[in-house]
């Protein structure tokens, strides 16, 4: 019985092993199938991955090279730009080149045919010495044989006369006085009239000699300023959201900002040169910046201002040291400054002002005047113009009296004040400044009246409407078409402001002749302005 038992015992555990053996090997088949299968599926997930990853990097490379492609061909196009444009200057600047070049060889030619000029009347004048040498010469030997045939006669004369030789000298004598005054009256009417014309002959040498002799530029007419910028976007800056900043920046400077489809610039428009030019250097400051709003533009456009009143001192003392010009008052060298500014019937003040006194120096040298001193009235006698405040006397008076507070010597004084005859001219400086005034001035081109009573007319305008009660501002725009009023908002209301709007127009209707209409723009603008500290 215990053996039957442990055979069997035997054989069930032989039989569980044989099986348990069967169940593992399967066991281990699926395990193994199922994990080729994972294997599998991680590797074809790997490669969709992959093949992802590398398409993605694709398009990255492709987008990147895209990207530097364009870079590249920016920069190639800038820099041929750049490159067209140093062409073009260095072409420029080649022509002037040559231009001085032709210029150098005139003169020279010129220079070399004055100086066979001068060699020839040296050579005649060598030969009229001799001449007059030997005629000398024949000259003494005739008066010596004049002298022994009148001794002759004298001796013959008084046997014959029976006179003594004093008598018969005082009788000659009498004879002679008579013919010699007779002689002497033609004699001085031939020099006279001979004077007169080598006068009048020698005053037109010496006007066309200077004329020729000094440089002139023509009046230009110019109302406009072109800005250039680097790139259209700029545009969007200066004008800003809803034009709030265009608006500003023609508020504080009295221009007239037009941007249109012109490429890469903004035109400045206005009939004042210093309005253009702050509002020119406002623009570049601000560009340069970045930093473009309303209280920045307002804040740029002061220091602008600045700026332009030490440019004004500078230029002054730059054309004053260009002219030879020593001592001047700091006043006076500042409305020398002022001049380039300012322009008279189309004629740039500073340009003619220079001019008249290279005209005056050189027609002084040539009549032997004090040339400085004449350079000097030359260059100041147009200061009244430029005089910030309002006067009633001539410009010419103002310009004199001006010239005295600053210590300018009496000559000068009195060639300014005289200038037009306000005043009698007391020195030969006078004379020769206004005659250089109205050769600057009347030379075709100089001047063009147009212009000058255009300007006026906008400025007439711009004091009529500044009359009013409650105007700050006020600026002629678009050529005078539109009037620009900016008033202020504490002390005019809404109604008020439409009221004086038809009021300004009503007074231009009435004291003012112009050419079609004219807007009166009024502005009334409200700010709090309050600082944390």
């Amino acid at each position: 019985m215990d053996i039957t038992l442990i055979i069997a015992s035997v054989v069930s555990l032989v039989l569980g092993v044989l099986f348990g053996r069967f169940g593992l090997r399967k066991l281990f088949q699926r395990w193994e199938h199922d994990a080729l299968k994972k294997a599998e599926m991680i590797v074809k997930e790997a490669e969709i991955k992959a093949s992802a990853i590398k398409k993605e990097r694709q398009l990255e490379a492709k987008e990147k090279f895209l990207k530097l492609k364009s870079d590249f061909d920016s920069e190639y196009n800038r820099k041929k730009n750049q490159l067209a444009v140093n062409e073009n200057k260095l072409k420029q600047f080649e022509n002037r080149i040559k231009q001085n070049e032709l210029k150098f060889k005139q003169r020279e030619a010129l220079l070399t045919k004055e100086r066979d000029q001068i060699k020839r009347k040296n050579d005649e004048l060598d030969r009229e010495r001799e001449e007059v040498k030997g005629q000398r010469e024949a000259t003494l030997k005739a008066r010596e044989n004049v002298e022994k045939l009148r001794q002759e006669q004298i001796a013959s004369l008084e046997k014959i006369a029976n006179l003594k030789a004093d008598e018969a000298k005082e009788q000659l004598v009498e004879a002679l006085q008579d013919e010699a005054r007779a002689s002497a009256s033609v004699y001085i009417k031939d020099i006279m009239e001979e004077a007169k014309h080598t006068a009048t002959k020698e005053a037109k040498k010496t006007v066309i000699t200077t004329i020729q002799r000094t440089a002139a530029e023509h009046a230009i007419e110019n109302c406009v300023s072109v800005f250039n910028l680097d790139s259209d976007e700029l545009k969007g800056k200066i004008i800003g959201r809803e034009g709030r900043n265009i608006r500003a920046l023609e508020a504080s400077t009295g221009v007239e900002i037009v941007v249109d489809d012109t490429p890469e610039a903004i035109i400045i428009s206005g009939f004042d040169p210093v309005r253009r030019e702050i509002a020119r250097v406002s623009l570049s400051r601000l560009v340069a910046d970045g930093r473009i709003h309303p209280a920045r533009i307002e804040e740029v456009v002061s220091k602008t201002r600045k700026n332009i009143e030490e440019e004004i001192m500078e230029l002054g003392e730059r054309t004053a040291i260009d002219l030879g010009i020593h001592g001047l008052h700091p006043e006076l060298i500042k409305m020398v400054g002022r001049m380039r500014f300012r322009s008279s019937y189309g004629q740039n003040l500073l340009q003619h002002s220079r001019e008249v006194a290279n005209l005056t120096a050189t027609m002084a040298a040539e009549l032997g005047l004090n040339a400085k001193r004449a350079k000097r009235a030359g260059l100041l006698h147009d200061i009244g113009k430029v005089w910030p405040e309002e006067s009633e006397l001539p410009h010419a008076i103002l310009g004199m009296n001006l010239a005295k507070k600053y210590g300018e010597h009496p000559e000068v004084c009195n060639a300014i004040g005289a200038h037009h005859d306000e005043i009698e001219m007391t020195t030969l400086i006078s004379p020769i400044v206004q005659s250089c005034d109205a050769i600057s001035g009347s030379r075709p081109g100089a001047r063009r009246e147009m212009m000058e009573s255009y300007i006026q007319r906008l400025k007439d305008l711009e004091t009529l409407a500044m009359n009013f009660k409650g105007v700050n501002k006020c600026y002629a725009m678009q050529a005078g078409r539109e009037l620009r009023v900016l008033v202020d908002a504490e002390n005019v209301s809404d109604v008020e402001a439409g009221q004086l709007s038809f009021d300004i127009s009503q007074k231009i209707e009435k004291d003012m002749q112009y050419p079609g209409q004219i807007k009166v723009t009024v502005i009334r603008e409200m700010r709090s302005v309050n600082y944390a500290k």
